[in-house]
């Protein structure tokens, strides 16, 4: 089976200011390098995500600068050991390059992707266009201050479970352009949560 590779990010995708899920969230503490940051998440999302790796359709990878911290938010959000996409504590400015670098790998080994990031996803120009060629890649940027919505899953679960049936260049294209989820003033949560390693403080 090839199943696709989903790239997940943590920040702005999962650990968000406004969830709204209809559920109440839920917060915690996460550490890094010696430091806790507050963490605050959907759980109906963490089921989602759960539910879909226990499926066995799709391969998550963890794509974040928790990556080296990444069994704290496994532990936090109650989620199994999930690959990770490097091991390494990374700057933000060095975490973008390996974002991508990572995307372009599972490409380059034949693999179909789903990358969910808030700020590294591009949403047009040439990189987007190189990544969805042929429709073997979904992109989603989801707002940072709400992260992943139901909408979201529905469509990460419904290019899963197609990429696991689908001929080769028979699949839908990769979806930017609705799930494209920016929004002016968008880029500072209403309340802190972590900052990416590397930001100058105060900025989110």
């Amino acid at each position: 089976m090839n199943r696709p590779v989903w790239l997940l990010d943590v920040d702005g995708v999962i650990n968000v200011s406004r969830p709204g899920w209809g559920d109440a969230p839920r917060s915690g503490i996460a550490y890094s390098d010696g430091e806790a940051y507050r963490m605050r998440w959907a759980p109906a999302l963490i089921n989602r995500v759960r539910a879909l790796h226990q499926t066995n359709i799709v391969e998550i990878r963890w794509c974040s600068t928790w990556c080296a911290d990444a069994d704290q938010v496994e532990r936090l959000f109650g989620l199994p050991y999930l690959t990770r996409a490097w091991s390494d504590h990374l700057s933000s400015t060095a975490a973008a390059a390996a974002k991508l670098a990572a995307a372009r790998l599972v490409l380059a080994r034949g693999r179909r992707l789903i990358w969910t990031d808030d700020v590294e996803v591009p949403t047009d120009g040439p990189v987007h266009d190189e990544l969805t060629e042929g429709g073997r890649a979904l992109l989603i940027a989801p707002s940072p201050r709400e992260g992943l919505r139901p909408e979201h899953m529905d469509t990460i679960e419904a290019f899963a479970s197609a990429m696991n049936t689908a001929a080769v260049g028979e699949s839908p294209s990769g979806i930017t352009g609705p799930l494209d989820g920016h929004h002016p003033g968008d880029l500072r949560p209403a309340v802190p949560l972590r900052r990416e390693r590397g930001e100058k403080p105060g900025h989110w």
